[in-house]
């Protein structure tokens, strides 16, 4: 099997780095709100390439799918609506495992949520082995990563580094290109936040620090084969994540890095929870929709062009879906004989 890989801009040969086994991370969900379908058409066309792997391909398959359940607006979040955390982004943990069985997505072998003790200690583990090797400070309380020390830093999105500011900080998960700063791994205790100590002082994780950490720890170890999540994760996290990881071990994060494009509206405009103009998998079940339909329209165009979505092209797939199931339905009718035996079978 052929396909894109985002570090090297080719496509490449796929073959795992451990015999049959596919190590596979997912960034998944995080669970401040409910997964929009510009989520889930990343989480489709992922179940497309896990099944690929596995039933075209024949590998044996350990896929990572994370919840990210500590970050700055899941925080936010959980303070508007008065709950602790673990509540707060219980329910939306639930509701994606709804949503994802009502689209028919294949169940991975692992789902972490970065607050889970074992994960949170994996996370401490690697900043201390970055601090070890020389690629963090600390100030304030919270402790940096030190882009300086990293020379390929911004080659997985080919960053100008004439951009970079050295010495400058950033503290929020989130932030473009034009404002790549050294960021940060481990944050202080604020006030009304959750804070842990697992040996570099109280704190919280910084959103990309949990991502490294689990990855490793639930894949065995560096280099994993492929890394997967939207496009627009390529920068600040998935740059970030190689940072933290390379320098933690000296070794190769991932093999392959492997992005979906984004979902428009029909308007053109990105689909985003931040800027709240979504469509959940509910809201296309309440207009009357098959999830199936729903499903279609999210394989409908190469995982790397970006796909306009408007309810006409709904009622197209679902249109064109009953003529599918109409068609396997009379094929059901047709009589079998020894000679169509394996005809039918492939069908």
């Amino acid at each position: 099997m052929r396909f894109y890989n985002t570090l090297t801009r080719r496509e490449e040969q796929f073959v795992p780095l451990r015999g049959r086994l596919v190590r596979m991370y997912t960034c998944g969900l995080t669970v401040y709100a409910y997964g929009h379908i510009g989520n889930f058409r990343t989480f489709v066309c992922l179940d497309v390439l896990r099944r690929a792997l596995k039933y075209l391909e024949g590998y044996d398959i350990r896929q990572v799918m994370n919840y990210t359940d500590v970050d700055d607006r899941t925080i936010i979040e959980s303070e508007k609506a008065g709950l602790p955390l673990r509540e707060y982004t219980d329910r939306y943990i639930s509701a994606f495992q709804e949503d994802a069985v009502r689209l028919g997505l294949e169940p991975v072998e692992e789902t972490p949520r970065a607050t889970d003790e074992a994960n949170l200690r994996a996370m401490t583990g690697m900043i201390e082995a970055l601090e070890k090797n020389g690629h963090t400070y600390r100030s304030d309380g919270s402790i940096y990563f030190k882009i300086s020390t990293m020379p390929q830093y911004g080659q997985l999105a080919r960053l100008d580094h004439e951009g970079i500011k050295p010495g400058a900080r950033v503290d929020a998960d989130r932030y473009d290109k034009e404002d790549v700063r050294d960021f940060v791994l481990w944050k202080a205790t604020q006030p009304g936040e959750p804070t842990w100590d697992y040996g570099v002082g109280p704190g919280r994780p910084g959103w990309h620090i949990e991502c490294s950490a689990m990855a490793l720890r639930l894949l065995d170890g560096p280099p994993i084969d492929i890394h997967a999540g939207g496009v627009d994760l390529v920068f600040p996290h998935h740059e970030n994540e190689i940072a933290q990881s390379e320098g933690a071990t000296g070794t190769q994060f991932s093999q392959f890095w492997f992005h979906v494009e984004h979902l428009l509206l029909g308007e053109g405009g990105k689909m985003s929870k931040s800027v709240g103009n979504v469509f959940t998998v509910r809201d296309v079940l309440e207009k009357g929709f098959r999830a199936s339909a729903l499903r279609y329209v999210l394989l409908s165009v190469h995982y790397r062009k970006q796909l306009k979505f408007t309810w006409d092209s709904l009622s197209q797939a679902d249109e064109a879906l009953t003529r599918v199931m109409d068609c396997l339905l009379r094929l059901d009718t047709v009589p079998r004989s020894d000679v169509e035996a394996t005809v039918t079978e492939k069908v």
